[in-house]
């Protein structure tokens, strides 16, 4: 409903209200003349003559000429509007009884009705006084006084009741005139006054809702949620309490009509007057117009409210709608700016982990989008006001869902795509160098004879063979297939690596026309002749026996056949030969060598802190590279296929322990901490904030060092395995494998070392000023000063976090270190009564026992409870143990320590070992605990580095000590 519409069907109320209560007519309410009315006289019986005319009843009343004009004025008006219009157009007529009065008294009032009378006359009766000179007196001032009253309705004086009543019905006159009809004055001015106030409500009521309807069309909406919730529950407040009225007048005005009723009732025989009939029909109406404004102000109010809150429904779609928009936006920025195809397969497996990564953050918001998309469409379909501005959002948001989609599509396919290339490239790649090495391996002096002959040949045939399981593509299809991800880095690479394959192949087919011709021709015998160790290729081909990998290489002279493949064999060494160095070991690269002098001579003119930044990131570079040997002279080549009968099958199937995540350390060093280092040059203090910016980042070696006694196990296992002596040889490596593998242990203290090089150079010269000078200085310098105390607190914040980084990776080996406690053969009681902080621990030999007292006993026991459960769950899981041995499978119910675990080969899968490590672990830190005595203080008193060791195993205490 329009607010115009709701306005004006109140107004029709209160004209209609006015109209029932003759408002139009007589200003005039009962509570205003309460008084003249209750003089009672003259009276409203409720009474009608035979042509429906109202009665209206002047009683005796002694003091009637006393009676001011302007109380007589009001009455009579009062009186004459209560009847309905139909009624009052007929004429009143006046009963005047003045039986027991004056002529005195009948002319006053005839002459106070022809003066101040408001309503049309229809007849006039006079009861004469009783007393004979009063009527002779009246009879002769009636004909004297006629034409002085200006009455033109006839005036009929009657000497009795009798007389009246053969011209009124008795049933319409009151008892008082020898009629039947019940009047009760008091009870009709109760009546009138109830009924007037109740139409006085309706039309205050009816004026306030339609100042509140027309202040609510004149509200603005409002923009934003916060605003349209206030504005929706101030109106629903107000419209609450003009509701709460509305309903508290309806209750009133059943109850009074229910009141006027009452008579009727109560008993079926009992009828309602004149009057209480007039009364009912006055309710009945007013109760009508009062169903009317509540049936408008509930339109009217369901309109308004389904309009609120549309509007907070428009605030909250376009609230969440921006907020979307932003955050998608952001993301296909972020779409935009990943463009990097990678450079390697580890680089490209990177990347595409960044992406899953940042896809899965663009899933909510994408979620979000497509929700408040069909939240747009409900809107729409429930014909909101403002639909013409949300169904675009709806279609800019499904347009940027789309493009995000479309563009995460798009980006796998491409990183897809270029895993594959270099997976391929690194195939072809690994099998030329297996080629390479493979025709320097042939020795000349086997070929002196066909049958050495057919072997090269069929050695050679044999690995020609293999390039079906590499599925080595020619070019034409290579670059049809990877047509569109080239670069121009890796076009170029592309054609090395494909040239390469080319060259090999060419050298392949030259060696078997070589040895073909000399089976033919079957020379004379030719010295061996084997190739030089720096242009040996990288690993050896399945087919080269270990004496000959693992012989040194002697020079000799050669026939032209074997000169000319190792002089194309020696430009291709240029490619494919292995990178062999002298390469620093670890601990020498944190000694801090000493610079050449040009170095030094350079580094002059450096400042301190610049200095140890350039420091940093030259051991940082280093680190990389040897961590970068690491992965590629040792954990790649276990995948070759010519090198499986060197490694163990204990170290094939733990390899992933042997190494930890050291892929892990080389891609956050290289990828990451070494550009973040290197803007450090220019800018010494960003090296804080960098260390800091990268805490989480840096727990990384927290589980390296967790997995690192378990890789020890696997090498002291391991060690003395062919495959580890054929990789260092090949790396040039002067220390074994493991050495190495502790390098990220020592890198984290190198950090420490040149973090407090940088604290002690950064530290506040004017320490050791005179504080005179101090003074006048830290005016001068406030700002530098205040920036160097910042830079110096946030490397000892940074040098604190790796301080506990070191600190939980010595806790992280120490714990994973504890293994190897008997627990199938412990007991444990409580002492007596006296020793209530006591228990034991015994050996079931009988041999050890071990009496612990705790500080209280609430410590005591909750040490005696955990301890028990431990022993509870050791022997159910005896029980599990010796199950599975009956199902068939082979595990030893003993302990064993992390070695013998290592290499136990029961187990179906990595999960299962570490369940076994686990508890081993947890059973060996009672041990721990036992030796140790600890029991002898409470475990709130423990310090690091045990509480962190023994935490995991501790029960939460409650009292007043922990």
């Amino acid at each position: 409903m329009a607010p115009q519409e709701f306005t004006r069907r109140l107004a029709t109320v209160i004209t209609y209200v006015d109209e029932i209560m003759q408002q139009e007519i007589r200003p005039l309410l009962a509570v205003d003349i309460i008084e003249q009315l209750h003089r009672q006289f003259a009276i409203l019986s409720g009474g009608q003559g035979k042509d429906g005319a109202p009665i209206i009843t002047f009683p005796e009343f002694v003091g009637f000429k006393h009676i001011s004009h302007e109380d007589f004025l009001n009455v009579m008006t009062y009186l004459t509007s209560i009847p309905s219009v139909e009624a009052a157009s007929i004429g009143f007529i006046i009963v005047i009884d003045r039986r027991r009065d004056k002529w005195s008294s009948i002319k006053a009032s005839l002459t106070r009705i022809a003066v101040a009378f408001p309503g049309n006359l229809q007849l006039i009766f006079i009861l004469r006084p009783s007393c004979f000179i009063q009527r002779t007196f009246t009879d002769i001032g009636i004909k004297f006084y006629r034409d002085e009253f200006k009455m033109k309705v006839p005036i009929i004086m009657l000497n009795s009741i009798s007389d009246l009543h053969g011209y009124i019905d008795k049933s319409q006159l009151t008892e008082d005139l020898g009629g039947t009809l019940e009047y009760r004055h008091s009870q009709w001015i109760n009546h009138r006054t109830a009924i007037e106030n109740f139409a006085l409500a309706l039309k205050t009521t009816a004026q306030m809702l339609q100042t509140f309807g027309a202040c609510l069309a004149t509200t603005e909406l409002p923009r934003g949620v916060p605003s349209s919730e206030d504005l929706l529950m101030s109106h629903t407040r107000q419209r609450g309490q003009l509701q709460d009225k509305l309903k508290l007048l309806g209750k009133q005005g059943a109850t009074l009509l229910s009141c006027i009723q009452e008579p009727a009732t109560k008993s079926p025989s009992s009828k309602l007057n004149l009057n209480e009939l007039e009364n009912v029909a006055t309710m009945e109406r007013l109760l009508v117009q009062l169903d009317e404004t509540e049936k408008a102000f509930c339109q009217f109010w369901s309109e308004h409210h389904l309009k609120l809150n549309q509007c907070l429904q428009l605030q909250h779609f376009e609230h969440n709608f921006c907020e979307v928009k932003l955050t998608l936006k952001n993301l296909l920025a972020e779409q935009a700016e990943f463009t990097d195809i990678g450079d390697s397969v580890m680089h490209v497996e990177q990347l595409l982990k960044e992406y899953k990564k940042l896809e899965g953050e663009g899933q909510e918001p994408l979620e979000k989008a497509q929700l408040l998309a069909v939240i747009g469409d409900q809107l729409i379909q429930s014909h909101h006001y403002a639909m013409d501005s949300i169904r675009p959002r709806c279609t800019e948001l499904r347009h940027l869902c789309d493009d995000f989609i479309n563009e995460n599509k798009k980006k796998h396919e491409i990183l897809e795509k270029s895993l594959e290339l270099h997976r391929q490239l690194d195939k072809v790649s690994q099998w030329c160098d297996a080629g390479i090495y493979l025709l320097a391996s042939q020795a000349v002096d086997k070929c002196q004879s066909r049958e050495g002959v057919d072997i090269a040949l069929n050695d050679i045939e044999t690995f020609l063979d293999t390039a079906k399981e590499y599925q080595l593509p020619s070019p034409k299809e290579f670059y049809s297939q990877f047509e569109l991800i080239l670069t121009l880095d890796l076009k170029a690479k592309a054609q090395k690596v494909l040239q390469k394959l080319g060259d090999v192949q060419e050298i392949f087919h030259k060696r078997q026309m070589s040895l073909m011709k000399l089976a033919a021709r079957q020379t004379r015998p030719v010295q061996p002749v084997a190739p030089h160790p720096e242009s040996s290729p990288k690993w050896v081909s399945p087919k080269i026996s270990q004496p000959s990998a693992l012989a040194p290489h002697q020079k000799t002279s050669e026939e032209p056949y074997a000169e000319a493949d190792l002089s194309s064999l020696g430009k291709e060494d240029d490619e494919t030969k292995f990178e062999v160095k002298n390469e620093e070991i670890l601990e020498s690269s944190h000694d801090g060598d000493n610079p050449e002098p040009e170095q030094l001579d350079s580094s002059k003119n450096l400042s301190p802190s610049r200095h140890i930044v350039c420091d940093l990131l030259e051991t940082e570079e280093t680190y990389i590279k040897e961590i970068k040997n690491i992965i590629d002279g040792y954990i790649i080549p276990m995948d070759f296929i010519w090198l499986k009968h060197l490694i163990p099958d204990v170290l094939q199937n733990n390899k992933d322990f042997l190494f930890g995540n050291i892929r892990e350390l080389y891609e956050f060093h290289n990828r990451t901490f070494l550009k973040e280092l290197e803007k450090c040059i220019e800018n010494p203090e960003l090296l804080a904030r960098c260390f800091l910016k990268r805490k989480e980042d840096l727990q990384i070696y927290f589980k390296y060092h967790k997995n690192l006694p378990r890789a020890r196990a696997i090498w002291q296992e391991c060690q003395d395995c062919t495959y580890f002596g054929v990789c260092q040889r090949q790396l040039g490596h002067t220390l074994p494998l493991f050495k190495y593998l502790r390098g990220p242990s020592q890198r984290l203290i190198k950090y420490q070392m040149l973090l407090k090089d940088l604290l002690d150079f950064e530290s506040p010269e004017d320490l050791e000023m005179d504080p005179r000078d101090l003074e006048g200085s830290s005016v001068k310098n406030g700002p530098k000063r205040t920036k160097e105390s910042a830079f110096s607190a946030e490397l000892q914040q940074a040098l604190a976090m790796l301080e506990d980084l070191i600190k939980s990776c010595e806790l992280a080996v120490d714990l994973a270190a504890v293994t190897g406690c008997p627990l199938m053969t412990l007991s444990i009681r409580q002492l007596g009564r006296r020793s209530n902080r006591k228990f034991e621990i015994a050996h079931q030999n009988g041999l050890e026992k071990y009496i612990l007292q705790a500080a209280s006993k609430e410590i005591r026991d909750c040490w005696f409870s955990e301890i028990s459960k431990l022993l509870m769950e050791q022997q159910n899981n005896i029980k599990d143990v010796h199950e599975d041995e009956e199902n068939g499978r082979q595990i030893s119910p003993k302990c064993c320590s992390s070695r013998e675990f290592i290499s136990m080969e029961t187990f179906d899968d990595c999960e299962g070992a570490e369940d076994m490590e686990k508890e081993s672990s947890a059973l060996s830190v009672i041990y721990f605990l036992l030796t140790s005595f600890i029991f002898l203080i409470p475990v709130h008193q423990l310090r690091l580095p045990l509480l962190p060791l023994l935490l995991p195993f501790l029960p939460p205490f409650h009292d007043s000590h922990a």
